[in-house]
């Protein structure tokens, strides 16, 4: 199901945005973030870090391409996946994205990456720039996140 687009205000409203999804995650989630370079992608990630408990800094893994996060840093095991500089989805197999899922929730920028790999059901975001510092949040639900998303 695709609804209607969330318009975000600044850094503050999307890291906002991140922190409601952190509330509706469960283990074996996966959420799918789109978005060009600069959209906000590891701001909404960063506010869903945050609110699963981590109160470190929240690099975006774009270099080391996969970020874990294990209790008791966070309330619930996290993996945060940066599939920019991967080349080859078959590349994506050696990153154990499967195993991260089976143990708790994955959040993969870039998705677009894995190709045809990607979870039928995970849960699309959208964010698409919309002026300044306006951002412009769609989603695609599949049914395993009725009633989860979107945060009301």
């Amino acid at each position: 199901m695709t609804a209607q687009p969330m318009l975000l205000f600044g850094a503050a409203e999307t890291e906002a945005v991140g922190a409601a999804l952190a509330a509706c995650v469960r283990a074996g989630d996966v959420i799918a973030l789109f978005g060009d370079l600069g959209a906000g992608k590891t701001t909404l990630a960063r506010g869903l870090i945050r609110a699963l408990g981590f109160a470190g800094d929240v690099p975006s893994p774009t270099f080391p391409i996969v970020v874990a996060y294990d209790p008791p840093d966070v309330s619930l095991s996290f993996m945060h996946a940066d599939l920019y500089r991967i080349d080859d989805p078959d590349d994506a197999e050696e990153l154990g994205l499967d195993d991260a899922r089976a143990h708790g929730v994955l959040l993969i920028e870039w998705p677009e990456r894995l190709g045809a790999r990607l979870w039928p059901d995970a849960l699309v975001l959208r964010i698409e720039r919309d002026g300044d510092d306006r951002r412009r949040l769609t989603w695609e639900m599949p049914a395993a996140w009725e009633g989860r998303w979107p945060p009301r």
